[in-house]
């Protein structure tokens, strides 16, 4: 029953409201039906954007999928962790205990799941970009056979601003990198990497 209520909600009902009402552009991310398994790694300026991400990913896959979240704020109730994990399917994490932040991520990947990170830990101001947390490369040098999928948005922070649960209509666009392994396993250039894609994806976005 979550798998038909994950698929309707995002690929109906949450697509249709961020792509008329929110006014956002969705990059086709029917490529990631070719990979068994993947880690997104996006930039964070806004709730929408777990939302947007979960409403562009094709429907098959979309109950395997579990956005990495914050349990302080969507587990700080038991009600809450219930809604979170039911209906966004997250993977709830203690922001305060960094190694066990990464186990969990690494266990679910264990499980078969995809994940999605966002690296940058919190959000940001809108379309400011924030310095990557370690954990993104311990976490991806843990499964360097596990290929991550850069994805980078504009627009989300401007159409629900950070401590604002005011959804407002904002020309908004979110875009996907192709599919890569890491090139080291050093942690600092992992990180290099990531911050790589991101300009390269940023610039193509403000190409557009």
């Amino acid at each position: 029953m979550q798998a038909l209520i994950l698929r309707f909600v995002y690929s109906v009902v949450m697509r249709l409201a961020l792509k008329w009402f929110v006014g956002v552009k969705f990059d086709n991310a029917s490529f990631l039906l070719n990979e068994k398994q993947f880690i997104i790694v996006a930039n964070h300026n806004s709730h929408l954007d777990t939302m947007t991400l979960m409403a562009s990913l094709p429907s098959k896959i979309l109950p395997k999928v579990k956005p990495v979240a914050a349990a302080d704020y969507f587990g700080n109730t038991k009600l809450k962790e219930k809604m979170s994990n039911y209906f966004i399917n997250t993977l709830l994490i203690s922001r305060s205990e960094g190694s066990n932040a990464i186990r969990q991520m690494k266990k679910a990947l264990d499980e078969g799941y995809s994940l999605i990170v966002f690296p940058e830990g919190t959000r940001g101001n809108p379309d400011e970009e924030q310095e990557l947390k370690p954990g993104i490369a311990l976490l991806l040098s843990l499964c360097p056979q596990i290929k991550y999928v850069p994805a980078y948005m504009v627009g989300m922070g401007k159409a629900m601003p950070k401590n604002d649960n005011l959804i407002i209509p904002y020309e908004s666009s979110l875009i996907y990198g192709e599919p890569r392994l890491i090139e080291s396993e050093d942690k600092k250039e992992i990180l290099k990497q990531l911050e790589q894609d991101f300009k390269i994806l940023k610039e193509k976005v403000s190409a557009n």
